[in-house]
């Protein structure tokens, strides 16, 4: 080496650093394929949850106390029990609110999962459940109070409570949507962990 030259060692130009918004922009994307087929399955399984709810429904929703009218139609016996049908309403909404939300708890658990297309199918899942539990309630609890034969007029029986009316449908989606869209602004997290 000739005296009066220095020898430099060259250092590699370091990368150019990932900015923050490409970061989050590249791990929010929405993974529809990869999460199509769980989403489809939890559509069924959420769905299949409106047999026991309806069951559950049936077993805790008061009949009414009714006579036998002259028109052949039951009466209730006495005016409170006229508002069962109002009670039958209050306890499907309440058993379905609840199970939304339990729902929404258990479905957020599943991390590699979590984003829009689970809530979706869990959302038209719980409106398949709803609509499930209003028609095998009702038919449980006909099974569970069955109408007498051989009645006539004043004849006493127990009428089985009625189905809800058919918005009660919403309130368990709603409760799933809720409780889902809740765990999901707490997050702190662009992806909602499912990476971490």
């Amino acid at each position: 080496m000739p005296s009066g030259t220095v020898e430099t060692s060259e250092t590699p130009e370091p990368a150019e650093p990932v900015r923050p918004s490409e970061r989050a922009h590249r791990a929010t994307r929405v993974a529809v394929r990869t999460d199509l087929l769980p989403a489809l399955s939890t559509l069924s399984l959420v769905a299949l949850l409106g047999l026991p709810l309806g069951w559950v429904w049936s077993r805790i929703a008061p009949p009414q106390g009714s006579v036998l009218g002259r028109a052949g139609t039951p009466v209730p016996a006495q005016i409170v029990e006229s508002y069962h049908g109002f009670d039958a309403l209050a306890m499907f909404l309440l058993v379905a609110f609840g199970t939304g939300l339990v729902t929404a708890a258990v479905l957020w658990t599943f991390r590699r999962r979590r984003g829009p297309v689970l809530l979706v199918a869990a959302v038209l899942g719980s409106l398949v459940s709803s609509w499930l539990a209003i028609r095998m309630g009702t038919t449980f609890a006909a099974e569970l109070y069955p109408w007498p034969t051989g009645l006539t007029v004043g004849d006493s029986l127990t009428v089985p409570p009625e189905a809800p009316t058919a918005w009660a449908v919403v309130v368990q989606p709603m409760a799933m949507a809720l409780g889902y869209g809740l765990a999901a602004s707490w997050n702190g997290f662009d992806d909602l962990g499912r990476r971490s």
